[in-house]
């Protein structure tokens, strides 16, 4: 399994029970295929720049080992995800 960490940006206008609920469903996908190591909320913080109209994003930052497969799923489902303004998933160096 390889190391990876996740930074997911969700907009600031879904109540807390929609983000949550949004972010249950990514880290269920990584669950399912890996193990979360640590999971840091950040909160909202203010954008570099305006992503479609919003200035602030509210920030999740995971730390995970899973294989190739289960990271592609949690992309695809960020991709299709309306809940998220950005996101991005790196491999980490051992």
């Amino acid at each position: 399994m390889r190391k990876y960490e996740g930074v997911f940006v969700f907009r600031t206008d879904l109540t807390e029970e929609e983000r949550k609920e949004s972010f249950a469903r990514l880290t269920g996908v990584i669950e399912n295929g890996g193990k979360i190591e640590k999971t840091d909320e950040w909160g909202q913080r203010k954008l570099a720049y305006e992503i479609n109209y919003y200035k602030e994003g509210y920030y999740y930052i995971v730390n995970f080992e899973a294989e190739a497969e289960t990271e592609a799923e949690v992309k695809r489902i960020a991709k299709i995800s309306d809940t998220l303004l950005r996101y991005m998933i790196v491999r980490v160096d051992e």
